[in-house]
């Protein structure tokens, strides 16, 4: 069983390496963290952790730590927000795309899935490129649209790499450029690209990507 653990705690040295000792004790494993500082320079951990027998001690023994404000269990991410779809490329392109995936996206969740959909309008080779080879350490990614106009270059080799080392889905939407050649599927309506996206890694879904892996539709 995984937890999610949110701790406030004060912006000192040393925090998360204590914290990190509890839950190793434990005999917790830690699947995901992220951590950051708030504007009243305290700090905010949170941890997605399995194999936490007993969720009551793990909170008692955190608080008993003087720099330590609060502590929470709760539901991880994944379970929450579930599956994620990226959808980065050029604004119009994108905002299509995206109608497309959320209106699918909604009828999937009503049955009880759990997909989000992320935009990002980019321009530019290099930051395109860079947004590509950035997926790979976002959690939860299911499939990546590119939506635009014309994308080539270095953002054909950002998917590469994407792919090699992922197991991630590219959907590209039929443009100018090498990224088509590349992605595992190409769709030339922006809206349909949406939807498949949503069908691809929905499990209420029968659709399968792979059958149909290097068309153009």
């Amino acid at each position: 069983m995984e937890i999610g653990l949110t701790v406030m705690a004060d912006n000192k040295i040393g925090v998360l390496h204590k914290l990190t000792g509890i839950i190793s004790k434990l005999g917790g494993n830690i699947l995901y963290t992220q951590q950051f500082v708030k504007n009243d320079n305290s700090g905010l951990i949170y941890m997605e952790i399995e194999n936490i027998d007993d969720e009551k001690f793990l909170v008692n023994t955190i608080k008993s730590m003087d720099c330590i404000k609060e502590v929470e269990v709760h539901n991880t991410l994944k379970k929450i927000f579930g599956k994620r779809i990226i959808i980065i490329g050029g604004g119009a392109q994108v905002s299509q795309v995206a109608l497309g995936a959320i209106s699918e996206a909604d009828r999937h969740n009503i049955r009880g899935e759990r997909i989000s959909i992320d935009t990002m309008p980019v321009v530019g080779e290099d930051n395109l490129a860079d947004a590509v080879l950035s997926v790979e350490k976002l959690p939860r990614v299911g499939l990546l649209v590119l939506a635009g106009s014309l994308m080539g270059g270095k953002i054909t080799e950002a998917v590469k790499k994407l792919k090699e080392k992922t197991g991630i889905y590219v959907i590209s939407l039929n443009m100018f450029g090498s990224v088509p050649k590349v992605a595992d599927l190409v769709i030339t309506d922006p809206i349909q690209a949406g939807v498949i996206a949503v069908m691809t890694i929905a499990d209420t879904a029968k659709f399968d990507i792979n059958k149909v892996k290097g068309r153009v539709i």
